[in-house]
């Protein structure tokens, strides 16, 4: 059993991905998807271009007429046994022999005999019969003999000789062509294996630097990129600049050389990249960060220096580097060989190329990622990547411009807005808004509906937030009463704490992999949390299990997910924010993870042992607060209950009305950090009527 949480920041991922383009750097092993040499797109149609030398029929029949002759040549003998050189040259110098050949050049002796030889072999004293053709080799001091003994041949006597010499070229083939032959396959599987890394160990592919979208520039737009209008600002200059660069170098303006774009993954980050391209009408040269690394040292940096070089025959123009952080960490000292080496020399190579540039050359270096914090130091100096610009989770107003992009072309009943959509999906990116209009338009699709309701993009919401509907047939009645106490306690708890946002729906459906749902949810954007809002939320992530203990006095596996979003609350505010009286307002989280694998602390083993015993004391006090609401407000939760019971799923008009008589938890005391401090009565500045009008909040 799950619930989600207020407006939370979005965790670490990847962004928006450009649309595939022309790519004229092609590599002939390579599977290209996404450009229109050797496909188009996805569908990969085929183009017009000649075919790679690989895949020319004439060069499969020679490959097969050469095994054939391989094949003949290693088995021709097949029908002959080897025997001992002693026993042949007995034979030789006998009378059986019928007619013999000396093969020179690899001092071979091929006799065919008017009777089955047989012999004993010494070891196990077993007779075995080697037939009538049989063939021994010898030695260049037995050749003498050898040819001396075939001299004799007398076809009076029943029997010939001849010499022979296998052709160089027939030697040739039967010894190297296997080998050829493996290094041949070897090729073809590391070629099909690297495709988009550059063939053969990367080196077919020193053209598959970068690619280009169609027509050679992006086609998006500023105007593509809503929800994001600080960040469009901050880079509406470099469009600026490279579209007319002569008004900044008038006034010795030097323009930023590189612009790291961060924040959560689906906010646009590579979406906003290309609209700057586009906006400036400029090559666009995207590439991801994790392409430049490979398994082979110096690889990464080549392609480095190729995706650099074209870009600058083509300036002005931009390249964009996705998810930098694959190949930007910072750098370590472990020593140790493979591909920490190669994402080093790759990471040495970028940075010696963006010095390499003045400001002459008009090209641009963008990169986003999810982790800047990650990022190596020598990336984020003056000079190379000069400015940052946060891309992060759109406001309300931002929201709402991105669903008006995103219901272009789908048609809604006359009383959906998308005004209050954007007002219930605070902490919602781009790609989560685009995805809640898309699984609306698919369920009413699915259910044969012309239009898209608002029942529909609620549940796409659901869909979004905790995953898909499950049925619950197979559920027992014990189980889904269970539920529907556990789902009440977080409702309940959640309604009674003081700091807490709206609890907007419970239901006892299964969603994803949870067994009911509960969703609190905040009226308002919000950038951070107090003491007090991080407690309450402690308080109803507990209040699950809480209400199974006070009701059942059995609890259930259902609350591991509240354990542990309660223990991990507890451990950022001793951690990260210095919530704790013992600790102190210091940040304790700085764990680094060495070159071996193994996690490091910064404290003493006496001060972990301090940190465990603050995080169990607050998600125990966030217990006994869970408890007391509960006990407090029992017939509102069996109320609340009965209702769930009955109708499954319940809205916040009607969980305002079971809420109306709820007996509210105490307000906690004022935390001073210390006791010794002293206490300060002088209220805060009030908020000056002109900003609360700005903000809506007066008329």
């Amino acid at each position: 059993m799950s619930f989600p949480g207020p407006n939370q920041p979005p965790s670490n991922g990847g962004g928006n991905k450009p649309n595939g383009g022309n790519n004229p750097f092609t590599n002939p092993f390579s599977r290209n998807n996404d450009g229109k040499n050797g496909g188009s797109g996805a569908n990969g149609n085929k183009s017009n271009g000649p075919r790679p030398f690989w895949q020319s029929p004439w060069l499969w029949v020679v490959v097969v007429a050469l095994l054939a002759v391989t094949m003949f040549q290693l088995f021709a003998g097949a029908g002959s046994q080897t025997i001992d050189t002693k026993d042949g040259m007995q034979i030789l110098n006998g009378n059986t022999v019928e007619y013999a050949t000396i093969v020179d050049n690899t001092q071979q002796v091929k006799l065919k005999l008017s009777s089955d030889y047989s012999a004993t072999d010494p070891d196990t004293g077993r007779t075995k019969n080697y037939g009538k053709n049989v063939q021994f080799y010898y030695t260049y001091a037995q050749s003498a003999a050898v040819v001396k003994a075939v001299q004799k041949a007398d076809p009076a006597k029943g029997w010939t000789a001849s010499m022979q010499q296998t052709s160089i070229w027939t030697y040739l083939l039967t010894s190297l062509l296997p080998f050829l032959i493996i290094f041949g396959l070897f090729w073809f599987l590391m070629s099909r294996m690297g495709g988009a890394a550059g063939g053969m160990f990367g080196m077919g592919g020193k053209k598959n630097s970068g690619k280009l979208l169609d027509g050679q520039t992006p086609t998006t737009k500023f105007s593509d990129v809503a929800g994001e209008d600080a960040a469009v600002q901050e880079v509406e200059e470099i469009k600026d600049f490279l579209k007319d660069p002569s008004r900044y170098k008038a006034l010795g303006a030097r323009i930023p050389r590189g612009v790291l774009l961060y924040g959560p993954p689906g906010t646009g980050k590579t979406l906003l990249a290309r609209a700057i391209a586009g906006e400036a009408g400029v090559p666009f040269y995207s590439m991801a960060g994790s392409d430049f690394v490979e398994m082979f040292v110096g690889l990464g940096a080549s392609r480095v220096r190729d995706l650099f070089d074209e870009a600058k025959k083509n300036a002005p123009a931009i390249i964009f580097i996705d998810e930098i952080d694959a190949v930007g960490r910072k750098r370590g000292g472990s020593g140790m060989s493979g591909g920490h080496d190669e994402r080093e020399q790759t990471l040495n190579q970028l940075l010696v190329e963006m010095d390499g540039f003045d400001n002459d050359t008009n090209l641009i270096i963008i990169a986003a990622t999810n982790r800047p914090d990650v990022l190596d130091p020598a990336l984020l100096r003056p000079g190379r990547f000069d400015r940052q610009v946060a891309v992060e989770a759109p406001d309300l107003e931002g929201r709402e411009a991105i669903l008006k992009v995103h219901a272009k072309g789908k048609p809604f009943v006359p009383d959906v807005d998308l005004h209050m959509i954007a007002v219930r999906t605070p902490g919602f990116t781009g790609a989560d808004l685009a995805n809640v209009l898309n699984e609306a338009a698919l369920l009413c699709a699915r259910a044969g509906a012309q239009l898209i309701d608002n029942r529909a993009i609620d549940e796409a919401i659901d869909r979004v937030q905790a995953g898909p509907k499950r049925r619950s047939k197979g559920m027992a009645l014990d189980e889904l009463r269970n539920t529907a106490y556990h789902e009440g306690g977080h409702a309940l708890v959640a309604a009674a704490m003081n700091d807490t946002d709206p609890v907007t729906k419970v239901t006892i459906l299964p969603r994803g992999r949870a067994l009911g749902y509960t969703a609190v949810m905040p009226t308002e954007d919000r950038y951070s949390m107090s003491r007090n809002q991080l407690l309450d939320q402690m308080a109803y992530a507990m209040g699950g299990r809480t209400a199974e203990e006070v009701v059942f006095h059995d609890p259930t596996t259902g609350a591991s997910n509240d354990i542990e979003k309660a223990t991990n609350i507890a451990r950022q505010m001793v951690l990260d924010y210095g919530f704790s009286e013992k600790l102190g307002a210091i940040k304790w989280s700085d764990d680094e993870q060495s070159d071996l694998g193994a996690l490091t602390h910064k404290y003493s083993a006496r001060t972990a042992e301090i940190i465990d015993e603050e995080v169990l004391k607050l998600v125990e006090t966030a217990h006994t607060e869970a408890w007391n609401v509960i006990n407090e407000n029992r017939d509102i939760l069996d109320e609340l209950v009965r209702q769930l019971l009955v109708k499954e799923t319940l809205n916040e008009k009607e969980l305002a009305a079971i809420f109306a008589n709820i007996k509210k938890a105490p307000k906690r005391e004022v935390w001073l950090s210390d006791e010794k401090r002293p206490d300060s009565d002088i209220p805060p500045v009030p908020i000056p009527d002109k900003l609360k009008k700005s903000a809506g909040l007066t008329n």
